[in-house]
């Protein structure tokens, strides 16, 4: 399963938020086993956010984008998504019956909080009001951490891939002197190896055999100078 994140908001471009809401979904998905492809943060502009989402529901499995839920004038996601699907921005009558059980009263509420584009179906949002929604493969998340985890987690079923194992050496050496040592590794064992200085050099070795992993590691291990291991799953 290929899938695309999509974080909305001029304040993560400008870094005045910091965009944990990637990082804790390329997590999620890289536990069951999805492919992350790419991860792109675009402004509050309806033309920018229709671009994108256009260009990655015809390329991916799956998008997730997250941020710009809700009624004030700087959420303008429900309306860039209904864009890229050609459709009309319409109120949703089961997301105001969730929140009128959760308390809120229609008349309570500002206008355009339950608006999610036609044909859509909307995700509840246990953490707080504007509900998300799903229009085909695109899933549409609040931008606020708890809301967004929480939706997540309603939908997570939904993400399946194949099942991978990873296992971590991390070395202290220049990464330019481990250069041969990768070469050797990946002609020996059928596995991904990723490199990431630092401190040390931390190197992650990830495949779909938990035994070649463990052996690619173990090998590993034994030409390095090593600092610390971590467990791999």
């Amino acid at each position: 399963m290929r899938v695309a994140i999509v974080t909305v908001g001029d304040e993560l471009l400008v870094g005045d938020t910091v965009n944990t809401n990637a990082a804790w979904l390329g997590r999620q998905l890289a536990e069951r086993g999805v492919d992350v492809e790419r991860a792109t943060t675009v402004p509050d502009r309806v033309a920018d956010i229709a671009g994108v989402v256009t260009e990655y529901r015809d390329r991916y499995d799956a998008v997730l984008v997250t941020g710009g839920l809700g009624p004030t004038h700087d959420d303008l996601t429900m309306d860039a998504v209904a864009a890229a699907f050609d459709v009309a921005v319409e109120e949703s009558e089961v997301a105001l019956d969730w929140l009128s059980e959760s308390g809120y009263a229609h008349e309570d509420l500002a206008t355009g909080t339950a608006d999610i584009p036609a044909g859509a179906r909307p995700l509840h949002n246990e953490e707080g009001v504007a509900p998300g929604c799903v229009i085909e493969n695109v899933y549409v998340l609040p931008g606020v951490p708890a809301e967004m985890e929480s939706m997540f987690e309603s939908i997570a079923g939904q993400f399946v891939g194949s099942e991978t194992y990873t296992a971590f050496v991390t070395a202290d050496e220049p990464e330019s002197a481990l250069i041969d040592r990768f070469a050797e590794l990946r002609e020996q064992f059928d596995v991904q190896v990723g490199s990431y200085p630092g401190e040390h050099v931390r190197v992650k070795l990830q495949g779909p055999e938990e035994r070649v992993v463990q052996e690619a590691a173990a090998w590993l291990r034994e030409r390095v100078d090593v600092v610390e291991e971590a467990e791999g799953t």
